[in-house]
């Protein structure tokens, strides 16, 4: 698999886990759960990093992707860690991350995407 796609497959894997991480779990729980909290914000550091390393030209090629938010958003988080805001990872868990979803699976070709 050429190495753009492999960064893609490691954002889909982690914004999946992220959504299995919240199956069943309403913002209270989440509020109250450090340890998933800790979970879902290292998901996003990794799909933040993945993007990083994505060729430009792939990005490019894809701009319909949010490629620049998604990197912007691990920087924040590893650099303003004291000021990680709840009410900001919970929107990005209910309506980023499925969008995301949406826009990256196609990017991956079937066999790949199945053997996670």
């Amino acid at each position: 698999m050429p190495r753009d796609l492999t960064y893609v497959l490691d954002i889909l894997i982690a914004a999946q886990r992220i959504l299995t991480y919240m199956e069943g779990i309403d913002r209270q729980t989440f509020e109250q759960d450090q340890m998933r909290q800790d979970a879902i914000i290292r998901r996003i550091e990794i799909i933040g990093e993945a993007t990083r390393r994505i060729s430009p030209q792939f990005r490019s090629e894809h701009a319909g992707i949010s490629w620049q938010e998604m990197a912007g958003m691990r920087s924040r988080l590893i650099h303003d860690y004291d000021e990680v805001s709840l009410n900001i990872i919970w929107d990005v868990i209910q309506h980023d991350i499925p969008a995301l979803i949406e826009q990256i699976a196609p990017l991956i070709p079937p066999a790949e995407s199945e053997e996670e």
